[in-house]
């Protein structure tokens, strides 16, 4: 798929989403709020529980770019742990490397960020890790590869490129743009994720299977 038709596609999901998932997507939904079609702009009939529990569902996993597959692997480890189920799924998703890189700044999109992890870009405790999935601790240093560092992209970053496209930095990170690093401070808090769902949607879904 040429970058035109990823981009197209983005913007599509985006609208029928309801949320931005890219910056030029968000442009895109302030021109045009509505879902994508002939329908779009006319008032939909009331969907179904189930309807809006997957729609839910697929809001959460388009944010962080990830499969079915690994969002039901992801629940059921959020279930397994003490506490609230959709605290603990948003949270456990927040903290793979690939998530991260985008709140720190270093990517401008997510599937940005997932290239940079899988193209060898960046280093977690000084180690190279190319697994979007992997999980960071808190206290773990996420930063760039030396080598890379000169190339544009990171350049970019490192001159504060994406700050006008990216929420706030989290609480749970420490980052230094100009230096290309980031620390996980501790385990994120839902209430400061900055990722639109309503997560108890998706464990209803997930429970009603």
């Amino acid at each position: 798929m040429s970058t035109k038709s990823r981009t197209r596609s983005k913007t599509r999901l985006s609208r029928a989403l309801g949320i931005a998932l890219t910056p030029k997507a968000a442009r895109y939904l302030e021109k045009r709020p509505y879902a994508p079609g002939e329908h779009g702009r006319t008032k939909r009939k009331t969907d179904s529980d189930y309807a809006v529990r997957l729609r839910e569902k697929q809001r959460l996993r388009a944010q962080y770019g990830i499969r079915e597959a690994q969002l039901k692997i992801v629940f059921n480890e959020a279930r397994k742990a003490s506490g609230l189920t959709g605290e603990n799924l948003v949270e456990l998703l927040e903290t793979r490397l690939d998530a991260l890189v985008l709140r720190a700044g270093f990517a401008r999109t997510t599937a940005q960020a997932r290239q940079m992890v899988v193209h060898r870009h960046i280093l977690v405790d000084g180690k190279l890790v190319d697994r979007p999935s992997f999980r960071v601790k808190p206290g773990q240093m996420i930063h760039v590869k030396a080598k890379s560092e000169k190339t544009e992209p990171f350049q970019v970053a490192a001159a504060g490129g994406h700050v006008d496209v990216l929420p706030k930095t989290p609480g749970y990170l420490e980052v230094e743009i100009d230096k290309l690093q980031a620390r996980l401070v501790r385990r994120p808090k839902r209430a400061e994720v900055p990722v639109t769902c309503e997560v108890q949607l998706v464990v209803e879904y997930y429970a009603a299977r």
